[in-house]
């Protein structure tokens, strides 16, 4: 029975040019503000993002990786980019895949993310012939990986992932839960005790978000006299705009204004030990 994955990720403009059909994509059809345009399309002007996107390279290369790792097919689908997760999966058919792993590059559920691109998928590949992954945010891979990025640090550790709408903790979603195990997993498997969790990323939508975000955080710490910062974005895998914008340049100019030391851990983007840790889960799907 021949086997293939897609593999998924959000997506990203392939050039600053790409923005606002990005943007409009992402926005599905609601009104597009322009002051929100104008600053998401120069925050990817001062990363220098004008003719290639390096999150695109860096999905690519994980993919190809992922595929000599298993040596079955592995296509790429984007959720709000090309190619599409429609695309993925219609060549996957197309190569003979009687079997397909729907594989997200995002490690923990909520209905208002991961259900999503599940939904794309299965309206290609549906049935038996479909094995989605819904989460693995305590992939015992993924958490030695973590901890080895935060293993020895004398820095108060800040877990972050990407805030959503806190209207899901009405909806029973598992999302902050997962967030908060995986922060404590990698902790004690890193042997670190002094650690926190905040949100980042929180889109201008009008409505409450989860919280504490990061730059709050960051002067709460700040106020309790800790001065030396490590961010762990757990809820993320590859240097994408949340981590290059939000952390590199946000939370860092914010951290800087009080005085304090940050850093943040190196992404797994397509190291060899995540690309592995990609690996079994697919495998472990298969059998």
């Amino acid at each position: 029975m021949p086997d293939a994955v897609v593999l998924m990720a959000y997506g990203s403009p392939e050039r600053l040019a790409d923005v606002p059909a990005y943007y409009a994509d992402i926005r599905g059809g609601r009104p597009v503000a322009p002051e929100h345009l104008a600053d998401l399309v120069e925050r990817y002007r001062r990363l220098g993002i004008e003719d290639s996107s390096p999150l695109n390279a860096i999905t690519e290369a994980t993919r190809a990786a992922l595929e000599r790792e298993l040596g079955i097919p592995v296509y790429t689908g984007m959720k709000h980019w090309t190619p599409r997760i429609a695309d993925a999966a219609e060549a996957a058919i197309a190569g003979g895949a009687d079997h397909v792993v729907g594989l997200v590059l995002a490690p923990h559920y909520s209905a208002l993310s991961i259900k999503g691109y599940r939904d794309q998928l299965e309206q290609r590949v549906g049935g038996s012939r479909l094995a989605f992954v819904d989460s693995w945010h305590l992939e015992p891979g993924f958490i030695s990986l973590l901890a080895e990025r935060i293993r020895g640090t004398d820095a108060h550790v800040v877990f972050t992932a990407h805030s959503l709408p806190a209207r899901i903790l009405d909806m029973g979603d598992p999302y902050k839960g997962q967030l908060l195990e995986t922060s404590g997993a990698v902790a004690k498997a890193a042997g670190v005790r002094d650690f926190s969790f905040s949100f980042q990323s929180e889109s201008p939508t009008g409505e409450p978000w989860l919280g504490p975000d990061i730059l709050d955080h960051l002067e709460t710490l700040h106020a309790d006299g800790v001065d030396n910062v490590l961010v762990c974005p757990v809820g993320f895998v590859s240097d994408h705009l949340e981590i290059r914008w939000d952390i590199d340049v946000e939370a860092q100019e914010k951290a800087a204004g009080l005085g304090m030391r940050l850093e943040r851990i190196e992404m797994p983007n397509d190291d060899p030990a995540f690309v592995r840790t990609l690996a079994e889960i697919v495998r472990r799907s298969l059998r």
